[in-house]
C-alpha cells in the first residue's frame, strides 16, 4: 500500500535547517513533510528556583502554534489568557526528552530553554519539536564548548521522535494529519540515538489493540528513528 507517494515504512520527506536564526544560542528549522517547526535554543545563566545551589543546570521548553498553522485561524493562546492542555502536554514531553540526553551536572547553573513554534501543521508537530529541539539544543552546548564555558560535553546522547498508527488494518509511521485523524492505533516514539526508548504515547483510539502490533509498531518507529538521526547528524556535522 502506498500512501502519498510513499510506502508503508517510509518517512515523509525530511529536513534540518541548522543555525538559520542570528540571536538563539542553537536554532534549526525543522520539516517532516508540510509540519514545519522552528526550534530554537537560549541558555540562561541561571536555573530554576528549586535547582539553586546544587550546582547542575536545566532544559525547559515551550510549544506553540502559529494561528495560521493549520487550514483555519486558531487563536493565540496568549489572548486566552492560558494554555491549552495539549501545548502543556507537547512542551512538557519535549523538555522530558532532551534532558534525557544531557548530563545535568555539565551545564553548570544555567538553564537552556527550547522553543518550538509550529510554523505549518500536517500531523507530527510533537516529534518534529523533539527532533529540532535537539540539533538546536546540540548547537547550543557546541557553542557553549567553543567559548569555554563549560568543560565537558554534556550531551549523552541524540534523541529522536516519530509517530506511528494504524489506519485501517495497516501500519504506518510518520503520519501525517488525515493519517492521524483516521487511526485506529495511534502512537509515539522518543528513543536515544543508540536504539534506547525515552517515552512512548500508544492509544487505540478505535479500540484495544495487540501487543504484536505493537511490538511491530516500535519496530517501525526504531527503524525510522535510525533515519532521522542520520539526518540530525549530518545537519549537525556542517558546524
Amino acid at each position: 500500500m502506498a500512501r502519498n507517494n510513499r510506502g508503508v515504512a517510509e518517512l515523509r520527506p525530511i529536513s534540518f535547517e541548522p543555525n538559520v536564526m542570528k540571536h538563539p544560542e542553537g536554532s534549526c528549522l525543522v520539516k517532516f513533510g508540510d509540519t514545519h517547526v522552528m526550534c530554537t535554543a537560549s541558555v540562561e545563566e541561571k536555573v530554576p528556583v528549586f535547582l539553586r545551589n546544587k550546582g547542575q543546570g536545566w532544559i525547559t521548553a515551550e510549544y506553540s502554534m502559529l494561528p495560521r498553522a493549520t487550514n483555519t485561524r486558531t487563536e493565540r493562546e496568549s489572548a486566552k489568557g492560558r494554555l491549552t492542555g495539549r501545548t502543556q502536554e507537547i512542551q512538557r514531553l519535549v523538555g522530558r526528552a532532551l534532558r534525557s540526553a544531557v548530563n545535568l551536572k555539565s551545564l553548570g547553573e544555567r538553564q537552556i530553554h527550547i522553543d518550538c513554534d509550529v510554523i505549518q501543521a500536517d500531523g507530527g508537530t510533537r516529534t518534529a519539536s523533539i527532533c529540532g529541539g535537539y540539533v538546536a539544543l546540540a548547537l547550543a552546548c557546541k557553542k557553549l564548548m567553543a567559548q569555554h564555558t563549560i568543560r565537558q560535553p554534556p550531551l549523552l546522547d541524540s534523541v529522536a521522535a516519530v509517530s506511528c498508527g494504524i489506519v485501517g488494518s495497516v501500519a504506518l509511521v510518520d503520519l501525517d494529519y488525515e493519517e492521524d485523524s483516521n487511526a485506529y492505533v495511534d502512537a509515539n516514539f522518543v528513543m536515544t540515538g543508540v536504539g534506547k526508548l525515552i517515552e512512548v504515547q500508544a492509544t487505540g483510539e478505535g479500540g484495544a489493540f495487540t501487543s504484536d502490533q505493537m511490538n511491530n509498531l516500535l519496530l517501525m518507529a526504531s527503524t525510522g528513528i535510525k533515519e532521522i538521526t542520520r539526518k540530525q547528524i549530518e545537519a549537525l556535522s556542517m558546524f
